[in-house]
């Protein structure tokens, strides 16, 4: 199964694909989305949307995995980021991809064993699950492949659980 994880933001959309096989994830690919810094809204979220269905064609994910809204600092950064996450989900259901959402607590317990976890070990664990050399940079790229990490690991028990019934 390949699974695409996406931390979504206006300034900077992490995504992250990795391969399951049972209990063995792969890093296939990850790496961040930066519209232009002077783009309008509308620029930014067609950059992001083509982006992301760009990297959906090529890289054929079979699900696709978001971080669930969260408290923003304020209603327009939650506007944005909800406006952010509607473009990038349209882009997953566009392409009859399957969309799976997870609380920021779910994907930093299921990666790092804490649902309080800092960013820096969120990075440090998903190096080390997925047996990368360096730590995956930006944070929107390591965050984004802890989505499809939890979304993995999620997948899994789930199976598991549903064989007896």
């Amino acid at each position: 199964m390949r699974v695409l994880g996406v931390d979504c933001g206006s300034r900077i959309t992490g995504y992250g694909v990795i391969d399951v096989e049972g209990s063995i994830f792969r890093y296939v690919d990850c790496g961040a989305i930066r519209p232009g810094k002077s783009d309008d809204l509308a620029s930014r979220l067609h950059t992001i949307h083509e982006s992301l269905s760009e990297i959906i064609g090529a890289q054929k994910p079979d699900a696709a995995a978001f971080e669930s809204v969260f408290h923003a600092a304020n209603s327009q950064s939650a506007l944005k980021l909800g406006h952010v996450r509607g473009v990038s989900i349209l882009a997953a259901s566009g392409a009859a991809v399957p969309v799976f959402e997870y609380s920021a607590l779910q994907v930093k317990s299921a990666v790092t064993g804490y649902g309080r976890a800092e960013k820096r070990q969120v990075q440090q664990m998903v190096q080390s699950l997925l047996a990368l050399e360096t730590p995956p940079e930006p944070f929107d790229a390591s965050d984004a492949l802890a989505v499809a990490l939890c979304h993995a690991q999620s997948y899994r028990f789930e199976r598991a659980t549903a064989v007896g019934k």
